[in-house]
């Protein structure tokens, strides 16, 4: 009786991670439909948008969760790691909360 439960949650695994797999490959081909649809005009003007490089420089550790959170916002998790970001009003923001725990240089 007990084998007989064995393979019944064994084949019921088995079929839930073939489900999972088709759900993926509907997700990545979304995907390619939407990049497809950019044009070149709209990332151009992107690139050409104003930059700032920022380095972390002081440790999240014993700080508060926000800043944190900050941090990982900008894409920084670790001591010393650089990110050049587009010059936004939304970054500015986020580098003035933890202006403390960075270094920001404007990049031309």
């Amino acid at each position: 009786m007990a084998e007989e439960k064995k393979k019944v949650k064994k084949t019921v695994a088995k079929k839930d991670t073939e489900a999972k797999k088709v759900v993926t490959k509907k997700a990545t081909v979304k995907k390619t439909v939407k990049t497809e649809k950019k044009t070149p005009a709209k990332t151009a003007k992107k690139v050409a948008s104003a930059v700032v490089t920022v380095t972390q420089t002081g440790s999240p550790i014993g700080r508060k969760p926000w800043q944190r959170a900050t941090l990982i916002g900008l894409g920084l998790n670790k001591m010393n790691r650089t990110r050049t970001l587009e010059d936004t009003a939304a970054v500015r923001g986020m580098i003035d909360r933890v202006k403390h725990l960075i270094r920001v240089e404007n990049a031309a």
